[in-house]
C-alpha cells in the first residue's frame, strides 16, 4: 500500500478504535484515554525500528479529532527512551494533579506519534504517568502501564492500525468483599 493511503488508512482506523472504546468501554465525558503507538508497527516494521514522523503526525491528529468528537481528553504515551512518559495538555496535567517532568519528544527520543502530539497540543507537557480510564496500545507500546486499576481488556471487531496489532482496555471499579458482597442495588 502507498504510504499516503496506508496513512489514510490508519488514521481512519484509529478513530474507529477511539470512538469502539469510548462506547463499549463507558468512558464518560471528560474521561482521559492514553495512546502508545509504534509506527514502526503501524507501517509494517519492528518497533523502535522505523519511525515515520508523516505517520506519526497523521495518527496524532485523528486521535486528537476523535478525543474531542467523543468529550474525552487524551494523552500519548512516548517510548522507553523518555521512560514513558505521556505528552497532555497542560489544562489537563494540572486539573488531575500531574507533575510536570522535563524533556521534549522527538522522533527517534519520544517516538513519532508523541512527538507530534506534543507539537500540535496548545500548551503541551510531559508527565511521568497517568491513571487513564481506557488506553489504546497500538503495536504492542505496553500502555497498561498508565490504565487505573482494574483494566479489563476490550475485544473489537477489527484488530489493527495500520499493520500493527491494536490492544485496547478500560478500567472499572475494584470488586471489593467477599461471598455476601454485592455489586449491584437491587430494591
Amino acid at each position: 500500500m502507498e504510504a499516503q493511503a496506508l496513512r489514510a488508512q490508519a488514521a481512519a482506523d484509529l478513530e474507529r478504535a477511539v470512538a469502539f472504546l469510548t462506547a463499549e468501554g463507558h468512558v464518560a465525558p471528560g474521561g482521559l484515554i492514553v495512546l502508545g503507538c509504534s509506527t514502526s508497527e503501524v507501517c509494517g516494521g519492528r518497533i523502535g525500528k522505523q519511525s515515520d514522523p508523516e505517520m506519526g503526525a497523521a495518527l496524532a491528529e485523528a486521535f486528537h479529532r476523535a478525543c474531542a468528537a467523543h468529550g474525552v481528553s487524551g494523552c500519548v504515551q512516548c517510548c522507553e527512551h523518555l521512560n514513558r512518559a505521556l505528552v497532555i495538555e497542560r489544562t489537563q496535567a494540572e486539573l488531575r494533579g500531574l507533575e510536570e517532568v522535563s524533556a521534549v519528544p522527538y522522533p527517534k527520543a519520544g517516538g513519532s506519534c508523541a512527538s507530534a502530539y506534543y507539537r500540535m497540543l496548545r500548551d503541551p507537557v510531559l508527565v511521568e504517568s497517568v491513571q487513564a480510564d481506557a488506553g489504546l496500545d497500538v503495536g504492542d507500546t505496553l500502555v497498561g502501564m498508565h490504565i487505573r486499576r482494574v483494566a479489563v481488556p476490550l475485544r473489537a471487531p477489527f484488530d489493527c492500525v495500520g499493520h500493527a496489532h491494536l490492544v485496547m482496555a478500560y478500567a472499572r471499579p475494584r470488586l471489593i468483599g467477599g461471598a455476601r458482597a454485592r455489586y449491584t442495588l437491587e430494591p
